[in-house]
């Protein structure tokens, strides 16, 4: 048999991040150093190198290798910078956080790099298995996030539960894949959608596949009635664990679900459009409408995110590259508004105090005007008020559905928007118009300050100059189409 090397340059960031994984856990071994200073640096130094690797490495057209396993286009460029960046400021936020708590170690910054690796592989995946693969790397490595803490029994349930959901759902998406394997004859995404296509594929099965896949692709969004596990998870795990858990997996998510219905499954949109359409206004619903009963930050963040999955979904069924793209804008302006709101609570927890309580940011402009504001602005970008990045993000998604002809879907997520805004707008009032029941004063480093503050910023001015980034995602979507 004559064996030919495949072409690794799609895969080099990859293969960059497993060798300095490698060696960050050899050096974590030789060095003592309780603060574990030398692997927090390694490890951002590791995200900067890849995101230089994956920016020169990218082209704009499609590029494959691994028997047509794998692609690196525009798209995944684009979304593997965006987790490099999202994981680079969790950590900056986190470090404090997790020094004053006995979690730095070693493991929490291993275990965060393979979840990494894993969003590479599912962001750049061109196969059922590959996709497979990268979500389970990625999941197993959260799952170990989670219970990092595990002298909290708040923590560990939370594990268990993510655990044997996650395995559940892991199950559903696999059974799902498996019936389109026998309903088309290939796990390749590209040739499923030729066997879909051409006719030649087995119809009751087809769509039962896409029932089940369409399940499991909820659960990882946290969807309705897939979201049983993000209030109890998001709450229990430790705060660094649940930004992690809300952030950078998003985008991974979204690639997961662009490749499976918008790659391979595109023929058959009016089919999946009908069951994102009830996903979507089942999530807006319950997101919403919970969020306001909420009384811990943590609870009302994960109902949030529920929530915002509904408003990504729309985006999603529209079935045009408008929405792919639109949902692209979307889901980065999201891991952007989550990592500043997370960011905010770990700014303000201390040792023994965790900031997580709405009451805890009663008249927070009176202790630091700046930070108050920088949460302001960030609680009006999650609620799609103007100018913010929200309000365009909301506007976008909207938009690619009401030309797709879903009026009935815009008008029910208006009103679901405007309930939404309520709460968001609960913790603006308690940070200027209530009086403060902690005046200890706000530690945290520099950098997360600074990282911080321009997380803010950066929610006013991606909501009033938002095209540039709006254009880079709507030719990563072209790119991405060109590779199927």
């Amino acid at each position: 048999m004559n064996f030919s090397m495949p072409d690794l340059t799609p895969a080099l960031p990859e293969i960059v991040l497993l060798g300095a994984l490698a060696a960050i856990m050899i050096i974590d071994l030789m060095v003592d150093d309780p603060k574990k200073s030398v692997t927090y640096l390694l490890t951002q130094a590791s995200l900067l190198v890849c995101a230089i690797v994956t920016v020169y490495s990218s082209g704009s057209v499609p590029m494959h290798t691994f028997d047509n396993m794998y692609v690196a286009d525009t798209m995944t460029s684009v979304l593997k910078v965006g987790s490099y960046i999202s994981v680079a400021m969790l950590l900056s936020y986190s470090r404090g956080y997790i020094e004053s708590r006995g979690l730095c170690r070693g493991e929490f910054y291993t275990l965060s790099l393979f979840a990494v690796l894993g969003m590479m592989v599912m962001i750049s995946a061109n196969n059922f298995l590959t996709l497979y693969l990268g979500l389970e790397l990625m999941s197993l490595s959260l799952y170990a996030m989670v219970a990092l803490q595990r002298d909290s029994h708040v923590a560990t349930e939370a594990a268990m539960k993510y655990f044997v959901l996650g395995a559940l759902a892991s199950g559903i998406l696999l059974y799902g894949m498996s019936m389109l394997y026998g309903a088309t004859g290939s796990l390749d995404i590209g040739r499923v959608l030729e066997a879909i296509k051409s006719g030649q594929a087995n119809t009751n099965v087809l769509v039962f596949g896409v029932v089940f896949v369409v399940a499991g692709l909820g659960f990882k969004l946290g969807a309705v009635p897939f979201h049983m596990w993000i209030p109890d998870v998001y709450h229990g795990a430790p705060t660094p664990v649940t930004l992690f858990i809300g952030s950078a997996p998003k985008l991974a998510a979204f690639a997961f679900v662009l490749r499976i219905l918008s790659g391979g499954l595109q023929p058959l949109v009016h089919d999946w459009s009908q069951m994102l359409s009830i996903l979507a206004v089942l999530s807006m619903a319950v997101g919403n409408i919970t969020a306001i009963a909420q009384t811990n930050l943590k609870r009302m963040l994960a109902y949030s995110t529920i929530s915002h999955m509904g408003f990504l979904l729309l985006g999603i069924l529209s079935g045009t590259v408008n929405g792919y793209s639109s949902a692209m804008f979307y889901v980065l302006v999201y891991a952007l508004m989550t990592l500043g709101g997370f960011g905010m609570i770990l700014l303000l927890s201390r040792e023994g105090f965790e900031a997580d309580k709405l009451d805890d940011f009663r008249g927070l402009n009176a202790r630091s005007p700046w930070n108050a504001f920088i949460m302001l602005l960030l609680m009006f970008s999650m609620a799609g008020i103007p100018p913010t990045a929200g309000f365009y993000a909301k506007f976008a998604v909207l938009q690619a559905a009401l030309n797709a002809g879903h009026l009935g879907l815009v008008i029910t997520a208006v009103i679901f928007s405007l309930i939404g805004a309520f709460y968001y707008l609960r913790i603006v009032k308690l940070m200027y118009f209530d009086s403060p029941v902690d005046n200890e004063p706000i530690s945290g480093s520099f950098d997360a300050k600074l990282i911080l503050g321009a997380n803010g910023i950066a929610m006013l001015f991606l909501g009033i100059l938002p095209q540039s980034l709006m254009t880079l995602c709507a030719l990563s979507i072209q790119s991405s189409m060109l590779g199927f």
